[in-house]
């Protein structure tokens, strides 16, 4: 049965996303439907029975069944290690800026269906559809399935683990850290939002007992504050770096 499923999908208008899941995921999927389905954005969405279809629904369980992979194969790996450290590193590997770029490495992201200009307002739209994925691979195959293909065919090709431990990417709780340490008043402000509907971005100001180190804009909250807090805490450390200088 499997063999004229396999035959009937090479000459399939899906042959090259078949072909795609096979020789990056290493695995011939059952319902091609739901992969279809894992890579339309919500931008390119279609409706039926007065429902959108698109990758949300499949994202946000992608979403949770990564983050348990990534967990559970940290926790494996260092058996020593406190949960400070666990968290830190998953969030470093399942981070949006990460799974963007490993999308476009893995070419992903050519496969997405969108509109003509959403490119250049969805930025997380290439991670958003690798977690839609997971979310698609973990309903066709089940979780010990997807746990296998996301460590060893995404983590151990794709991640270099010792690297990411030097990697730094949390300045928002670095700069929290910082604040505490030295007992100083850090602010996140929403100060403004820019554009409407799904082009909507808002504007995030950092303060610092009461001036203003740093501002930045995202289509998130979350997205503005962490590239404000970025922004904000290399200017300490070029503070910190002149005043030792001139010391």
């Amino acid at each position: 049965m499997r063999f004229f499923s396999r035959i009937k999908a090479a000459f399939s208008s899906d042959k090259q996303l078949i072909c795609y899941l096979i020789n990056v995921f290493g695995f011939f999927p059952k319902h091609i439907t739901l992969y279809k389905l894992a890579l339309v954005h919500r931008s390119a969405a279609t409706e039926q029975n007065g429902h959108k279809l698109s990758n949300e629904r499949l994202e946000y369980l992608g979403d949770a069944v990564l983050s348990s992979v990534v967990a559970d194969y940290l926790f494996k790996k260092f058996p020593y290690k406190e949960e400070g450290f666990l968290t830190e590193m998953r969030s470093k590997i399942v981070s949006r800026e990460q799974l963007n770029k490993l999308s476009s490495k893995i070419g992903l992201d050519q496969f997405i269906q969108s509109s003509q200009d959403s490119k250049s307002y969805f930025r997380s739209m290439t991670g958003d559809a690798f977690e839609a994925l997971i979310g698609a691979i973990y309903l066709d195959k089940g979780y010990s399935f997807v746990k296998k293909v996301v460590i060893n065919r995404i983590i151990n090709v794709h991640f270099d683990i010792d690297e990411l431990e030097k990697y730094e990417n949390n300045f928002k709780s670095k700069l929290i850290e910082w604040s505490q340490k030295e007992r100083k008043e850090v602010k996140f402000n929403v100060v403004s939002e820019v554009g409407t509907g799904s082009k909507k971005q808002y504007v995030v100001e950092i303060s610092i007992d009461d001036t203003v180190y740093a501002n930045a804009c995202d289509f998130s909250i979350k997205g503005a504050e962490k590239i404000a807090a970025e922004k904000a805490f290399n200017q300490l450390q070029a503070e910190e770096h002149n005043l030792q200088e001139s010391a």
